[in-house]
């Protein structure tokens, strides 16, 4: 059996795992999900309670926690694309609040599963930060406030530098967003119960089960190595993977996100950074430093850069210039950290719409539905949008299927080879205007 314990320390550290059997034969079912991670196990959680006579079949690649689902932070959150000032740019001031509503009610939704259901996922509910380490991001973050506060959103608030140094201190922090609502989990703790939340409620879940084809008709049929999936209607919940589906090829490119973790803090360790209340934490940065401590202590960061990769190369996990200047920024935010060890690096794909906003929506009729671009905010928004998806592949009008990014027009990415040079002038431009904002710092 294939070792996957490189793919995030998450996986490394999850200890033995048994994943259910792949598809051999023909099967025949209501509903086929193909992805295996947050979306798709929502969906199929979701389906089987509010419909329990439809059987519902989730079809994985490889292992629940393999994709996105299993490589991110861990950070359920209310942010959504990637901040409120370019959503309102973009998309204008009601769409921002009814997206930022549809986040928050995203994070309420976790919560609530995992407190409900008793998920093993080393959940807690300790907050957000998101930390001013330059002038320029303090200007930046009280923009993003001021515009939410103009919207009527409250529940968060502009902290001080003195504030937010006695919640983390690092002498970086110059003031910061405090935002309650905002979870933490392991997330393959979480995509593994998930999986089995789907199986108590009835949905059948195949790993190491690539779809290879499909065939459109009165009926789908699905394609795999050993058999195939007659199927009434799919789902596509395939986020960063969805450019290797023809259908969905130019929706989102993925791009790669990377990590690195430290051996567990000792008490020594973390005292002078204090961090009592173990909040989650972001920078302000385009190209965002993300930070947290997992349940043994261990501080985790992600972010700094990205990874493009050309085509349909989903190989672009590891980056060690990106592992370099990670560890070299836990030391410049926390000296005290100097020489730990970094036991883990690894990296994993976010799906990015051209407009950086996510996407809902059918794919030609109400018999096939997708859900991708999360742009690096997807724990939560993933969860509630396997309900939005089961609202659509049961045809119900909800208050979720009537947000304005379900069925939204968008814009397609250029064909390769001027997909790859769109992306790179794109992350050009979000690094130039990180250096503008940091041209002061010496790190």
């Amino acid at each position: 059996m294939e070792d996957y314990g490189e793919k995030s320390f998450w996986l490394a550290t999850y200890g033995h795992y048994e994943p259910s059997p792949a598809l051999e034969g023909d099967l025949k079912v209501d509903v086929a999900v193909i992805g295996g991670g947050f979306t798709g196990l929502s969906t199929a959680y979701n389906l089987r309670r509010q419909a329990p006579g439809l059987t519902v079949a989730v079809l994985e690649a490889e292992v629940v926690g393999y994709g996105a689902s299993g490589r991110n932070g861990g950070f359920s959150m209310t942010l959504f694309g990637l901040e409120p000032a370019v959503t309102k740019m973009l998309f204008g001031h009601q769409r921002t609040v009814e997206a930022h509503r549809y986040m928050e009610r995203a994070v309420d939704y976790v919560d609530a599963l995992v407190r409900e259901h008793n998920l093993q996922c080393d959940y807690s509910f300790p907050g957000f930060l998101r930390a001013a380490t330059t002038p320029g991001y303090v200007r930046r973050i009280r923009h993003d406030l001021e515009i939410l506060s103009s919207m009527g959103v409250s529940g968060i608030e502009w902290i001080e530098a003195e504030q937010i140094r006695q919640q983390v201190n690092s002498l970086r922090f110059l003031g910061g967003w405090w935002e309650p609502r905002c979870g933490l989990l392991n997330p393959v703790k979480q995509a593994r119960e998930l999986k089995r939340l789907a199986q108590q409620w009835g949905a059948t879940v195949f790993e190491h089960t690539p779809v290879e084809r499909i065939q459109r008709a009165e009926n789908f049929t699905l394609t795999t190595p050993k058999g195939k999936v007659k199927a009434e209607k799919i789902a596509l919940a395939t986020n960063a993977y969805s450019h290797l589906i023809p259908q969905l090829k130019r929706m989102q490119v993925p791009a790669f996100t990377h990590m690195v973790i430290t051996a567990p803090l000792s008490e020594a360790q973390l005292a002078p950074i204090g961090w009592k209340n173990r909040q989650g934490l972001e920078d302000a940065r385009n190209l965002v430093h993300y930070f947290r401590l997992t349940s043994d202590n261990r501080l985790a960061m992600g972010g700094s850069d990205v990874s493009i990769a050309y085509g349909s190369d989903m190989e672009r996990d590891l980056n060690p210039r990106i592992f370099s200047n990670l560890e070299r920024d836990i030391v410049w935010l926390f000296p005290s950290l100097e020489g730990v060890q970094i036991t883990h690096r690894w990296g994993g794909p976010v799906s990015v719409p051209v407009d950086l906003a996510p996407a809902i929506g059918l794919l030609g009729d109400t018999r096939a539905v997708y859900s991708l671009g999360c742009v690096g905010h997807g724990v939560s928004m993933t969860h509630l949008n396997g309900c939005t998806l089961a609202d659509l592949l049961l045809e119900r009008k909800t208050d979720l299927t009537e947000v304005w990014f379900v069925n939204r027009r968008v814009i397609p990415w250029p064909p390769e080879p001027l997909r790859l040079v769109v992306s790179h002038a794109i992350r050009g431009y979000l690094r130039l205007e990180d250096a503008i904002y940091e041209r002061k710092l010496k790190r």
